[in-house]
């Protein structure tokens, strides 16, 4: 059985792996668009199911890519909370309407994009880890990636005060979402949200992805530091509102 999509579908499906690939990348932001994009043609819960595959096959490109590039700290600090995450989604996702998580993921994507437009001092002296913030935006992000892969503004939250180099921010942020999709997998399947149809789909949409992995790793190269936190932060910014009127306006 094979996922049936109209062309615009197909296009959509593309467009939507390519932003995993990229991502993987190295620019992160760009992933939280996937789902969205596929929700124009199908229930986002089968959207995360369908790019659930293409995710855990990018993420093997992306860490080739990054295998020396990465925080052990941040890793250490996060991932504890994202794998408690994780496990409360899968224990609510029969409970939480997924239009709540959207909303909370713009909310706290738009309060921290806009601080960091506003207040100069966030671009100043790197904050240190801590295991306690580490702890709850890791948890936060674990959550609402289980609900629609749409974790990196909590993640970013934690992140970005820490004002790692761009090879080594966007290197740590693949390994914790390539370890958190790994672990994603095994109640997705439990949900019945890794159809044989969602499989045969994502198969054709990993090559596209995987590619795309070796043009957002270029990006990331030639882009300077201080652009590249910009970026992150506008795209941040207009991905959160875009979340935000998701909601408000179905």
């Amino acid at each position: 059985m094979m996922l049936q999509l109209t062309t615009e579908g197909w296009i959509l499906a593309v467009l939507a792996s390519m932003a995993v690939g990229m991502a993987k990348g190295g620019l992160a932001m760009v992933a939280i668009i996937a789902v969205p994009i596929l929700s124009l043609v199908m229930s986002p819960v089968q959207a995360a199911g369908l790019l659930l595959p293409v995710y855990v096959a990018s993420d093997l490109g992306g860490l080739i890519a990054y295998r020396h590039n990465f925080d052990r700290r941040v890793l250490a600090t996060s991932l504890p909370g994202a794998i408690a995450g994780i496990g409360l989604g899968w224990a609510t996702a029969h409970i939480v309407p997924a239009k709540g998580v959207t909303l909370i993921v713009g909310l706290i994507g738009l309060v921290f994009a806009l601080n960091a437009l506003i207040r100069p001092d966030l671009s100043g002296q790197p904050r240190r880890t801590s295991a306690v913030r580490g702890s709850i935006w890791g948890g936060l992000a674990g959550y609402t990636s289980f609900v629609s892969h749409a974790g990196m503004p909590p993640y970013q939250v934690y992140i970005q005060p820490l004002r790692l180099s761009p090879l080594v921010f966007a290197g740590t942020t693949t390994w914790f979402f390539a370890i958190c999709n790994w672990i994603k997998l095994i109640p997705y399947a439990a949900l019945g949200q890794l159809s044989m149809a969602n499989l045969k789909a994502a198969a054709l949409l990993i090559p596209a992805s995987l590619l795309s992995v070796w043009l957002g790793l270029w990006l990331v190269k030639v882009i300077p530091q201080v652009l590249f936190y910009k970026l992150i932060t506008w795209g941040l910014l207009l991905v959160s509102i875009r979340l935000i009127w998701q909601v408000v306006s179905s």
